[in-house]
């Protein structure tokens, strides 16, 4: 067995993806996923299908939005959506405080607080998608749709 998986942050991911569906596994790559890039080269796939999660802080709490992997986030889009002002890429630290996940393994769900989530429609294009697992070497596979169930994530346009 990988000693990956046996890591606090990838454990908590997988408790929470198997608690949706036992039949995702999580894939240890030998290179790491810490961007979207690497990703789809260690896995040979399109760079859209590899799920950027970024958080993001507001006014007064984060949001953590699931991008495509080829699309930028867009603050303006996410000022219109929340009605705020104030909208800013989180600070790493602040990262690891709400999610329990370093930058480069933010999977979209087993955070250790609750946020809010939101998905970006332009990864609809794609039938696949691989999302980080808690860990930089750690993905996991999934539908667009089963994705939206697993996190409770709202869809929405949030790219440029």
């Amino acid at each position: 067995m990988n000693p990956l998986l046996n890591k606090e942050p990838v454990k908590r991911a997988e408790k929470a993806i198997h608690a949706f569906d036992t039949k995702i596994e999580i894939i240890c790559l030998k290179e790491t996923a810490r961007t979207a890039q690497d990703a789809a080269t260690a896995l040979g796939c399109n760079v859209g299908a590899i799920v950027k999660s970024l958080i993001f802080k507001t006014e007064n709490n984060f949001i953590l939005c699931l991008v495509s992997g080829d699309k930028r986030c867009s603050l303006n889009k996410l000022k219109n959506i929340l009605n705020i002002k104030d909208v800013s890429m989180a600070h790493p630290d602040d990262v690891k405080k709400v999610t329990g996940y370093t930058i480069g393994g933010v999977s979209p769900v087993g955070h250790i607080n609750k946020v809010k989530i939101y998905i970006d429609t332009n990864l609809e294009r794609f039938k696949t998608l691989f999302a980080a697992a808690g860990h930089p070497n750690c993905v996991f596979e999934i539908e667009f749709n089963k994705l939206t169930q697993l996190t409770n994530g709202e869809k929405r346009e949030i790219t440029e």
